[in-house]
């Protein structure tokens, strides 16, 4: 890359550590460059405060603000609950956003006539390779800066000693200094003790919870939630109909107080190491296990059992940066059909980080009473089960008496 030609860059900028710092180094190491913030709102709430005043302060010309949240919950995170999508457990908090965030910082890196976009990804994670697959969607020829793949900075502690020589004000400390990131979804945590997967996280310590607290610390009565689907969408809590925005936030508020939602997880990062991380996810831990509580009296076994591979596969496109796929446009095409019938109302019972099925209902259930009971019925023909046994083991019988004839082990 020629930096002469370089005037104008779009910054993904979060206001953390790592932008925070990449703004006075652009303009030291690329020509005093213009720098356009750009910062997603995906729902971190108050991460957001003072965020304008920061960037212009340390640098930037402008920030935009883009309120990004419902657009990531309606195109990425509800059709990946539908789906089931998760990858190792994990339920793609970080990886929901950045299919999302990238779209809209080539969208603006276009309308500026930016030379070149930034971002803050390490080298080591995941983050670079969505941004930059996404950013290779919407705009193929404008070049990516990543400085953490140039600068000699080599650890977070060196960043601290960067961001106070160039007085950048920042929110954390060095005995605080946990690798998180946050959207409405979730929140992880990664770095310091936690890069020992000897170590316990630390649950019950004032601080490290933020999205709830732990098992241990919740309520001794448990609470009830009923959400209703319609088509593999939840639209209603407890009869209040709300959108995908209000879903969450009111899920996240039941799951938090009732210690729901933890993960600590070694994950396989697509860049071939394992990491370990520690994420909150109440209201999505909630969602997920609702809808697919739903699926097991709307879906037939077969339609269920393919979803079930089609959903890994979905959950290792988001995971991996492959969300701006044919693949994954045919996935979803799929997904929304087995959707068709799963309408109906489940209630869960929440309790010490525990969720507990408690009732489920659907008009297109697949569950009949009838055939399943254990009492006497007029439906089923239990001797009908002899004929079927002896075809479906047909096989096995062929097999033993060969084996036997053969003198075969």
């Amino acid at each position: 890359m020629n930096k002469e030609k370089i005037k104008k860059v779009v910054l993904a900028y979060s206001g953390g550590l790592d932008t925070s710092i990449i703004i006075p180094w652009l303009k030291e190491n690329y020509n005093n460059c213009e720098i356009v913030a750009v910062s997603g709102n995906v729902g971190q709430a108050d991460e957001l405060e003072g965020l304008e005043e920061k960037a212009l302060k340390t640098g930037a010309s402008k920030l935009y603000v883009e309120d990004l949240t419902k657009e990531m919950l309606d195109e990425v995170v509800f059709p990946a609950v539908m789906a089931g999508a998760k990858y190792e457990n994990y339920l793609l908090g970080t990886a929901f956003a950045r299919p999302i965030i990238a779209k809209r910082l080539a969208e603006i890196a276009i309308e500026e006539g930016a030379d070149a976009i930034v971002h803050g990804c390490t080298g080591k994670g995941n983050d670079q390779v969505r941004f930059e697959l996404g950013l290779k969607a919407f705009a193929p020829d404008i070049p990516v800066i990543a400085p953490w793949r140039e600068w000699d900075i080599k650890s977070r502690e060196e960043e601290i000693d960067y961001a106070e020589a160039h007085n950048v004000p920042l929110k954390i400390n060095r005995e605080t200094n946990y690798s998180k990131d946050k959207n409405i979804w979730h929140l992880s945590h990664e770095g310091l003790d936690l890069e020992d997967p000897a170590n316990e996280p630390l649950y019950n310590k004032e601080g490290f919870l933020e999205m709830g607290i732990s098992p241990e610390q919740a309520p001794d009565e448990p609470t009830y939630v009923k959400i209703h689907f319609e088509k593999g969408i939840a639209t209603a809590i407890d009869g209040v109909e709300m959108d995908s925005v209000g879903i969450v936030t009111k899920l996240n508020e039941l799951g938090g107080k009732n210690g729901i939602g933890l993960l600590d997880i070694v994950e396989d990062r697509l860049v071939g190491m394992k990491c370990r991380g520690v994420y909150e996810t109440p209201g999505g831990e909630i969602l997920y296990s609702a809808h697919e509580y739903l699926e097991t009296i709307t879906l037939d076994k077969e339609t269920m059992h393919y979803k079930a591979l089609v959903a890994q596969k979905l959950g290792e496109i988001l995971y991996n940066a492959q969300w701006f796929s044919p693949l994954t446009e045919a996935i979803l095409a799929f997904v929304k059909e087995t959707q068709k019938t799963v309408t109906g109302d489940v209630t869960l019972k929440l309790y010490k980080g525990n969720i507990i099925k408690a009732g489920v209902t659907s008009p297109y259930s697949l569950y009949d009473p009838e055939i399943a009971t254990f009492d006497e019925d007029e439906v089923y023909n239990q001797a009908d089960s002899a004929g079927f046994i002896n075809l479906y083991g047909l096989s096995t019988k062929v097999m033993a008496k060969m084996k036997k004839k053969n003198n075969l082990d």
